[in-house]
């Protein structure tokens, strides 16, 4: 037998099945909400990983096509490497998760959550966070939780709890929230540039929802949970720090992180740790976790000096921020460029503008995402921080922060019909040393001005961190955080937006939550240095978007024609369509509103295969004047092509003026001709005059 649990979230039963299967994982829960089911299981391994200085957790969000009723497409017919969408699932689990486990804990766990089935108004991505913390929470794994998580929408200006799909498609909010007991451990959003107090209630009401989901989950721990498992401490020992100190006191370590040049920092603290190395020689398992003991005396000693000295490691202010710079045009015969650089981070981002036709398709689980016009892609390359490694495409990392980036410019982008463009951009990490993700929102902005997409206004994107002590009251928040503060700090909060509001929000954080003064006190933080940047950076570098698009891109015309005639335009098995690209060399797209989208680098082509498109797509009256080649001679006249699949007759009596014995006195095939139409003839054919055209 299994046990049943029960609530009412959001309008819809969740459900939640312990000892139903998986019952060898240290903890399972088949999830139901609504009739999305995911099952959910945590597995720790029986001993710690040797020979590692972090704690090995791994979160997968597994995808079956036949959730929702698909056979995979490609060869194979089967899944293959984890969508976009799972690894930001995968992303979201972890981050408010990984905090609560024991910072000395070594051994390999792995949360797992497969997708069964999938109902379109509840969310699979939310039953999994949810399912993920409470398998956990009954495991005998340690973890100091339960948490839960929330979805926010905003529909005409109130908030909706787990939005559903049709509300999801008209929100201006896309928020959220994961919770502890008593504080907000997680947040996610993109939003149509919702001011800052507005997003700050909406967190607070998913937080409040959040703590009636804990109670629920409160109920099965109590009933289901097991004892936490003891485990092997990975702690550095307190008489290897004391010993340390004996040889580097709190001063010389000081001096040794006090500067804002990355390098410098790290040669200091190599000779540091040569030093210790030399002198622990004859102790083996002090040497096995020096690394460890230096990271982490270089940890103490920078929070003391912001927190209690108020002293930053590169002597900045604590709402000061690094030395910025920005420009355009870098590099030729891209579509659009432009870099941002703030201190020892430096972003560079091409725009690529091609027909809508090249949007990215999407095949997933959401049936409402079936295409994406914006593509959004981030790269990290090793020698921005200095380093060397294999290139191994894109992880879990780089597609988070294309992720981000991409949220918070879609709320800028024009419509299609404005814009009839599919528009990728792609920031190149030229140097690393905190926040690339939202300098490369600022990059991406100035470089789609720069294309000549004509964004509605410019987004600038800045972090926050934070510094605590014993107390929730003992805290400090730092602006502008560069690498060692975000290593060695509580909290990374980037947050994205415009003049008029917020358009995305990411925030990790190493401890157990954020009192709401603290995400008060960080948003204002990043108000402020948001609108500095957009005013006294970016804009100086481009202040608004360029009227035509660059030399390099693709021209789009536009023309609409009568979706009755989409048919005609087409042809048999495309054969009309096809020849007129063929001929004029330009790229069309017809939507089923019949938007015809032409493209090409040639102005004359694209006219020459506009004009061609509505000869096809317009009814032809007597009287009206075309130009064709004839491609057929008869006895008793000629055939005119004057479109693509598009044929007239000329009677050899309405060739000339004077009397003729033979069509070939006159006409030859291939021949260019000017002809008036005369309507149709009784076999429906339209009926040519060479003769009465006007002179």
């Amino acid at each position: 037998m299994y046990k049943k649990f029960e609530m009412e979230l959001a309008g819809r039963t969740l459900r939640v099945d312990v000892g139903r299967v998986a019952k060898q994982a240290n903890g399972a829960v088949l999830m139901h909400y609504g009739d999305t089911t995911v099952l959910c299981t945590a597995t720790a391994s029986e001993k710690p990983r040797e020979g590692i200085d972090f704690f090995p957790l791994s979160v997968e969000y597994n995808e079956r096509m036949y959730s929702v009723g698909k056979i995979p497409g490609g060869f194979n017919k089967r899944e293959g490497k984890a969508s976009e969408n799972a690894v930001l699932t995968c992303r979201v689990i972890d981050r408010p998760m990984r905090p609560l486990f024991p910072k000395d804990y070594r051994n390999d766990v792995t949360l797992e959550n497969l997708v069964l089935s999938v109902e379109q108004d509840c969310s699979p991505e939310l039953t999994a966070m949810l399912g993920a913390a409470i398998a956990t929470s009954i495991s005998d794994i340690p973890f100091d939780g339960p948490i839960s998580t929330t979805q926010v929408g905003l529909v005409d200006g109130e908030f909706v709890f787990n939005p559903t799909a049709d509300q999801k498609a008209v929100s201006d909010l896309a928020l959220t929230v994961a919770s502890t007991k008593e504080k907000v451990i997680m947040i996610e959003a993109g939003a149509n540039e919702v001011p800052e107090a507005q997003m700050i209630e909406a967190i607070f009401a998913a937080h409040e929802l959040n703590q009636k989901v804990i109670a629920f989950i409160d109920t099965i721990v109590a009933e289901c949970g097991k004892p936490k498992h003891s485990y092997e401490s990975c702690a550095v020992p307190e008489e290897l720090f004391a010993a340390i100190k004996e040889i580097v006191p709190p001063a010389e370590m000081e001096e040794a992180v006090f500067t804002d040049d990355k390098q410098t920092r790290e040669e200091n603290i190599r000779v540091i740790t040569d030093r210790l190395a030399e002198a622990f020689a004859e102790k083996e398992e002090w040497l096995a976790v020096l690394g460890e003991a230096v990271y982490q005396y270089q940890k103490k000693t920078v929070r003391k000096m912001i927190l209690k000295d108020h002293k930053r490691p590169d002597g900045r202010a604590i709402d000061e921020i690094r030395p910025l710079a920005a420009e355009i045009d870098l590099i030729p015969r891209v579509h659009g460029s432009a870099m941002f650089t703030r201190g020892q981070t430096q972003i560079c981002t091409m725009t690529t503008l091609a027909p809508l036709s090249e949007a990215q398709k999407l095949d997933g689980l959401d049936e409402s995402a079936t295409t994406k016009r914006y593509m959004h892609h981030y790269n990290f390359p090793s020698y921005s921080v200095g380093e060397t490694r294999p290139s191994r495409g894109p992880g879990r990392r780089e597609i988070g922060h294309g992720a981000l980036a991409e949220r918070a410019l879609v709320p800028v982008l024009p419509s299609e019909s404005e814009f009839p463009y599919a528009i990728r951009t792609v920031s190149e990490t030229f140097e690393s040393n905190g926040s690339t993700s939202q300098a490369s929102i600022c990059a991406s902005s100035m470089s789609l001005m720069a294309a000549g997409v004509p964004i509605k206004t410019a987004v600038a994107g800045i972090s926050a961190g934070l510094v605590t002590g014993e107390t929730d009251d003992d805290y400090l928040v730092l602006t502008d955080i560069q690498g060692l503060e975000d290593f060695f700090g509580d909290m990374d909060f980037k947050v994205a937006g415009t003049h008029k509001g917020i358009t995305a929000i990411q925030m990790d954080i190493k401890i157990h939550g954020l009192t709401r003064p603290i995400i008060e006190e960080a948003i204002a933080a990043t108000k402020k240095a948001r609108t500095y940047i957009l005013d006294e950076v970016m804009s100086k570098a481009i202040a608004e978007p360029r009227k035509e698009v660059g030399e390099y891109a693709p021209k789009i015309m536009q023309i609409q024609i009568d979706p009755q005639k989409i048919g005609d335009v087409v042809g048999q098995r495309g054969k009309t369509i096809n020849t007129i690209i063929e001929r004029t060399g330009v790229k069309i797209d017809i939507t089923d509103e019949g938007n015809v989208s032409i493209c090409g680098v040639d102005k004359a082509s694209m006219e020459e295969a506009a004009k061609l498109v509505m000869i096809i797509s317009t009814d032809f009256e007597a009287g009206q004047v075309l130009e064709g080649d004839v491609v057929s001679i008869k006895d008793f006249g000629a055939f005119v092509e004057f479109a693509p699949g598009k044929e007239g007759m000329v009677h050899i009596s309405k060739i000339s003026k004077e009397r003729i014995d033979k069509v070939e006195d006159v006409l030859t095939l291939g021949q260019h001709v000017k002809v008036v139409c005369l309507g149709k003839d009784k076999m429906g054919r339209f009926s040519f005059s060479m003769k009465d055209v006007a002179e």
